[in-house]
């Protein structure tokens, strides 16, 4: 069983920045798919950034050149560092990692409150 912890989440200015952990257990994170999510009240839950077995890395557009998705194997980790935030990055941000040969297992985190001000 994938255990997700998300960490790093706060209250932060436009233009400020945060870094969110996602810290895997149960089974390497280099085996995983693994991404971040965000859902603010009232929309649906959407792609931020995700990171492939082999290292693919895919971003909404909404957030290219503001935010970067990495993974430290050692750790069994991955990260998301925000730049240039901006009050409609505002949302609960989830970790997601699909396991198993076909990835065809889904595991989320609790999710992380990221609140930006104007």
């Amino acid at each position: 069983q994938v255990q997700l912890v998300e960490s790093g989440g706060g209250l932060v200015q436009a233009g400020g920045s945060l870094r969110l952990s996602c810290a895997a257990s149960g089974t390497s994170s280099v085996s995983m798919t693994m991404g971040w999510y965000r859902q603010a009240p009232g929309k649906q839950r959407e792609l931020v950034a995700r990171i492939t077995r082999a290292g693919i890395l895919t971003y909404a557009d909404s957030v290219k050149g503001r935010f970067t998705i990495s993974r430290d194997n050692a750790k069994n980790t991955i990260y998301l560092q925000m730049n240039n935030l901006k009050p409609e990055d505002t949302a609960v941000y989830y970790c997601k990692a699909n396991a198993g040969i076909y990835l065809t297992y889904e595991y989320w985190g609790q999710g992380t409150q990221v609140t930006v001000s104007s």
